[in-house]
């Protein structure tokens, strides 16, 4: 095998492989002689079919098998020899081969430039916090209540009125036909919920206890179950119970219905809520920060391919004229439709920066040897399957079967561990913030963030291509 570098541009490289046809026919033979000690073929005993036989039969196979062996050897050798840090899958192209003669191919990379990771102890970042009041626990109780509010038949003898829990039994039909989800028996309905389509509640009112109402009305044209938008429905609706909200009172015997020993267990439980649901959004902040401040190090050259699928991403984000349209079902839009030079140059600044805080984020992470374990994912993959109640074995089996699938939840891990790690060394001030200040989302604006990656990009640090 004959290897020799070709490119060494930017931080592309190129290496031509030949492998000799001698090479490639020693291991096809080599292969061959050993299927032969256990081929079974019919009209040859085992262990005893000529080599020629085969070679006619298995030829091609053992050649793509050698061809495979020799040119993943090669990217390993390219690899190892030339210290490479590829940025990106490399890609290996044969440009030339016939059976029985020298294979050639090509060999290309992207590595990562070199650069340095600053002192991350010198980095300060501001971490908003909320403070926790009573009030805000109690409010967050008093939300509780209403939810888990209870009902009881009223003793008075009146017809419906708003706000009233009514149990009915109803029947739908469109074109005097039933439809699936048009019926229910015992149905619990709360008055002004606004659960059922426009009108349904509403024309309740008024109706009497064991009684039966008959109720027209049109589905809306948007309604969400295509096969109903629009169309006009009856429903016979018969009252059971009319029914009416009892107020929780806030004490220890509320606590107890929630399975808790005394309100202020509930009150703990609720306020250690809180504090989790904030610090969550501050280290959301705090990480939005760490971002900017290792993003704004400096300029330095980004690999093509990475550049250019970043870019891309960014103009879909940005470039409303690259939406899909679905009456056309066309997916197959130009990021880039519709967008002037200017805009087109800010989302390459976008784009750069991005690629080199991924970058700077993966350094981090190999000087520190920062990895995914399988018990992450595995543990990622559980946490993911608890979003589907119901379909969880339908769930952890889509996840076993696609391996890439799986591989998709590292990046996130990755990112969090290399933030946590962060997170450690930084002088971090905590700035405390009203809660509406703590949630309040900042507005993307393409300029902007534009303008940012411009700034950044004047910050000149040590970098050069890795040799």
């Amino acid at each position: 095998m004959d290897i020799k570098k070709t490119s060494s541009k930017g931080l592309v490289r190129e290496f031509d492989i030949l492998i000799k046809k001698e090479n490639i026919n020693s291991k096809v033979d080599e292969k061959i002689s050993e299927v032969s000690k256990q081929a079974n073929l019919p009209g040859f005993r085992p262990g005893k079919v000529p080599i020629s036989v085969l070679k006619a039969r298995f030829g091609k196979q053992f050649i793509g098998e050698v061809i495979n062996e020799s040119m993943n050897n090669a990217s390993k050798k390219i690899v190892e020899d030339h210290k490479i840090n590829a940025a990106s899958q490399p890609k290996m192209e044969i440009t030339s081969f016939e059976e029985g003669g020298d294979l050639k191919a090509k060999f290309t990379v992207e590595i990562v430039p070199e650069f340095k990771i600053p002192d991350l102890t010198k980095i300060k970042i501001v971490r908003p916090t909320a403070k926790i009041s009573d009030k805000d626990v109690s409010e967050a109780i008093e939300r509780i209540a209403k939810e888990n509010v209870k009902t009881e038949i009223i003793k008075e003898t009146r017809p419906i009125k708003d706000n009233d829990t009514v149990v009915i039994d109803f029947e739908g039909k469109i074109n005097n036909e039933t439809f699936e989800g048009g019926n229910a028996k015992g149905y619990y309905l709360k008055i002004g919920s606004n659960t059922f389509i426009p009108g349904f509640e509403k024309k309740l009112i008024g109706a009497e206890l064991g009684k039966t109402k008959s109720i027209d009305l049109k589905f809306p044209d948007n309604y969400q179950a295509k096969e109903l938008a629009g169309k006009e429905v009856n429903f016979n609706v018969k009252i059971n119970e009319i029914r009416k909200e009892i107020e929780n009172k806030i004490d220890d015997d509320f606590a107890n219905s929630l399975g808790l020993d005394s309100l202020e267990t509930l009150k703990g439980n609720v306020r250690e809520q809180i504090i989790n649901q904030h610090s969550n959004i501050s280290r959301q902040k705090a990480k939005k920060d760490i971002f900017d401040k290792l993003a704004d190090l400096g300029d330095f050259e980004t690999p093509p391919s990475l550049q250019k699928d970043e870019y891309l991403n960014v103009c879909k984000a940005m470039n409303i004229n690259s939406k899909p349209d679905d009456s056309k079902q066309n997916d197959n839009v130009d990021p880039e439709a519709g967008m002037s030079e200017k805009e087109k140059s800010d989302a390459n600044s976008i784009a750069s920066r991005r690629v080199r805080l991924g970058l700077i984020l993966s350094e981090i992470g190999r000087q520190n040897n920062i990895k995914v374990e399988e018990e992450d994912k595995k543990n990622a993959m559980m946490k993911e399957v608890q979003n589907y109640p119901g379909r969880e074995k339908e769930i952890l089996e889509y996840f076993k079967n696609n391996p890439d699938v799986q591989n998709q939840l590292s990046g996130p891990i990755f990112e969090d561990k290399i933030v946590d790690f962060i997170l450690e060394l930084v002088n971090v001030e905590d700035k405390q913030v009203s809660v509406d200040e703590l949630y309040k989302e900042e507005d993307f604006d393409l300029s902007k963030e534009a303008e940012k990656a411009k700034k950044s990009s004047k910050k000149k640090i040590n970098a050069k291509p890795k040799k």
